[in-house]
């Protein structure tokens, strides 16, 4: 997966009962199986807190569909997680009683359908809610569904639906319209204002894609073009070195040219800030929060197989994925290790040329690939968020040697994060001062920088949002 996609922005919490038996009995060709795995994966979202991106993925992985199915899919499932709080308040006038789990995703399936994607028949959306609910074994709420969605059906087409409006308070309005929590908002506004908070809450790109790099121990940049060509991919190059952005590129981990580790997946931020640690021939350098192990594998191919890099994580399923695709990739100076960062390892003081710390984070920064990350966020995650952060800086400046770079990457745009965790580290530890080179960023990026930091945000640089720091340990 695209590096920082599946970063945990908030604790995990133990799945949800499920109070209704949610497979269903009957064969499943009554409805299309786009509609069918936009359910399963939306049910598991809503209801057994899964994670958005994982759970689709998933879904689409077990499905046999074309590749038509499965854009709709995932259409169909981002915009009913997009829009989780906006459709409940639309639908509000037709529901007297909350109805059941599995019947609530079903309406906002079709919800969406009538309301968002205009090449999709109302009939069929509206019939094959009916036949998703029947399929469930509730026979009895499929004349609920089908009473519920024609009268949404009336209002649209007589423009009366029930929405939220802007004059009955932004807050409010911003917590409905991007299904975004009152902490969510509350932060966004005080650092950004009303219109710049709406601005990052409700930033899409114009076109989905998928960005690549080449593997440099295998392949140069021109080799990795004359592929995609060959997989008649619609590329063009990103402004990071040695990056392509793929346009319905379709599941490339399941082309040969990834499985023979020509290339990787992996977001154009993180990739800065690999960039960052400015990685040498020979050097010896630690990603202290590796998973899932973009940034130590882009470094390790940077270093051209020198040196050693060590990459850690907390668990050891994700260290297990980080071998696994070393091996995919040819990376044999990638050591992984299942590690906690906070925890001092005193052997290894003073010892490396780089550190990057991309710590866990609220995940701001990248709502538009992850919706479900603002309807999570709360001010109380966000203090034991700033928490960790400290103490894994804490902890990981203390390998850095004389000369050496320590990197501080995070996925959000929140300043108790990203600047004011910096300005508190460097209070602490006067043997580190800002790096305020910027030779490592793209040329065009570089007067963003400042005092060795710096913010990128979607809406302004149509990157994933994300920040980083460079401290140079000066003794």
């Amino acid at each position: 997966p695209k590096e920082g996609m599946n970063r945990k922005p908030f604790e995990k919490k133990e799945p949800f009962v499920r109070k209704e038996n949610a497979k269903p009995e009957k064969k499943e060709n009554a409805v299309s199986e786009a509609r069918m795995a936009a359910l399963r994966a939306l049910y598991d979202v809503y209801f057994a807190n899964a994670y958005s991106n994982l759970s689709l993925d998933k879904q689409l992985r077990a499905a046999r569909m074309s590749d038509e199915d499965k854009r709709l899919a995932t259409n169909i499932f981002y915009q009913c997680v997009e829009n989780r709080s906006k459709l409940d308040f639309v639908l509000s006038p037709y529901i007297k009683a909350e109805p059941e789990q599995i019947v609530k995703c079903i309406l906002h399936i079709a919800a969406v359908q009538l309301l968002f994607m205009d090449r999709v028949p109302a009939h069929a959306a509206v019939n094959e809610a009916v036949n998703q609910t029947r399929l469930y074994k509730k026979d009895e709420a499929s004349g609920f569904v089908n009473g519920v969605l024609r009268s949404l059906l009336r209002d649209k087409e007589s423009s009366s639906l029930h929405l939220p409006k802007k004059e009955d308070g932004i807050k409010a309005y911003l917590e409905i319209e991007y299904s975004a929590s009152a902490d969510t908002v509350d932060e966004l506004i005080s650092e950004f204002g009303e219109e710049e908070a709406e601005q990052i809450l409700s930033y899409k790109p114009k076109e989905r894609f998928e960005t690549v790099r080449v593997n440099l121990l295998k392949a140069d940049d021109a080799q990795l073009e004359k592929a995609l060509d060959d997989m008649s991919a619609k590329w063009e190059r990103s402004v990071v070195p040695h990056a392509y952005r793929l346009y319905k590129a379709g599941n490339l981990a399941q082309t040969p040219q990834y499985t023979q580790g020509l290339f990787s997946l992996q977001g154009e931020s993180a990739m800065l800030a690999a960039l960052a640690v400015e990685p040498k021939r020979g050097m010896s350098i630690l990603d202290a929060c590796a998973a899932p192990g973009g940034k130590a594998s882009f470094i390790c191919e940077l270093m051209q197989g020198t040196g050693r890099v060590h990459a850690w994580d907390l668990h050891e399923h994700r260290v297990e994925l980080m071998k696994q695709n070393a091996r995919r990739l040819g990376l044999d100076n990638l050591r992984c290790a299942v590690r906690d960062a906070t925890a001092l390892k005193s052997d290894l003081a003073l010892t490396q040329d780089a550190v990057i710390v991309d710590a866990p984070c609220s995940g701001l920064g990248v709502v538009a690939d992850k919706p479900d990350i603002t309807r999570h966020f709360t001010k109380a995650r966000l203090a034991e968020l700033v928490s960790t952060q400290k103490r894994l800086l804490d902890a990981c400046c203390e390998y850095v040697k004389a000369g050496g770079l320590l990197v501080y990457s995070t996925c959000t745009l929140l300043r108790p994060e990203n600047e004011e965790q910096v300005e508190n580290f460097l209070l602490s530890h006067p043997d580190f001062k800002p790096e305020t080179s910027t030779d490592y960023l793209p040329e065009s990026l570089r007067e963003k920088a400042k005092d060795g930091m710096i913010r990128l945000t979607g809406h302004k640089d149509g990157l994933e949002g994300f920040f980083i720091a460079r401290l140079r340990r000066v003794r």
